[in-house]
């Protein structure tokens, strides 16, 4: 793995980069830069857009940065494990810090259902991909998780891929070692949804639709009843520390 750079600021920029690629800064990372990092121009920083790689990048303007020179490439593009993130949608602020961390566990999708118990029927795109963005920065990850529009549990179920190992989490399940369920012979290679309901739990008729699934692990999370963002932050560290890309080349 390559040593990453901590201590350089880092900026997703929706351009291409390539040695000499003269990217323009959008007012807010202008503002960020020579306003809140207070960086002038001829000083460098890290830039990713997702597809090209990390590449070092010097800072153009006079009175203010307004332009990037691309360099050199830091880092070669890398590709996130096959992991998405299926949850019922929260508040806000319990949202923004449900989407940062699965961005910083390393899920590549997004994908909010709407269940009978759900709290929260309408999501801000816009906001989740801003914090898919911001994490990213801030964790030194290269690829961006997809966000994907809210759909009804039942839709989500109907159109998923059937390889596709789905980890139901689910407070009513036996208490057993999650861990060591993961580990008892599943494979991964058509990918992981892993489910997370809301904060009422499901409904019966919804946890009877989800054990008819194939593929389907229904995991408890321990002897501990966990709100739905740490819920989804213990799942995908075990699922990352079983399946993904924590438990080294398989």
């Amino acid at each position: 793995m390559p040593e990453l750079d901590f201590r350089a600021p880092r900026l997703f920029v929706d351009a291409p980069l390539s040695p000499g690629e003269r990217v323009a800064l959008e007012r807010n990372q202008s503002n960020y830069l020579g306003n809140v990092l207070r960086l002038a121009a001829g000083e460098s920083i890290l830039v990713f857009n997702g597809r090209d790689g990390e590449w070092q990048a010097q800072i153009i303007g006079r009175k203010r940065p307004d332009s990037l020179e691309i360099l050199i490439q830091n880092r070669p593009q890398d590709r996130l494990p096959d992991i998405a993130y299926v949850f019922a949608p929260l508040k806000h602020a319990r949202l923004d810090y449900m989407v940062q961390k699965a961005v910083e566990m390393g899920a590549s999708r997004l994908q909010p259902v709407l269940t009978r118990f759900t709290q929260v029927s309408r999501v801000n795109g816009e906001r989740m991909r801003a914090n898919v963005i911001e994490a990213a920065e801030q964790c030194g990850i290269l690829s961006l998780a997809d966000v994907a529009e809210p759909m009804p549990l039942d839709r989500f179920l109907s159109q998923r891929q059937p390889e596709r190992l789905l980890v139901f989490c689910d407070e009513a399940a036996e208490t057993t070692s999650p861990l060591q369920a993961l580990q008892n012979g599943l494979t991964a290679a058509g990918g992981i949804d892993i489910l997370i309901g809301p904060e009422g739990g499901f409904a019966e008729e919804e946890r009877t639709l989800l054990l008819r699934q194939p593929r389907t692990l229904r995991l408890s999370l321990g002897p501990r009843i966990l709100r739905a963002d740490t819920a989804g932050v213990a799942a995908l560290a075990l699922v990352q520390a079983a399946l993904g890309d924590w438990a080294g080349p398989g």
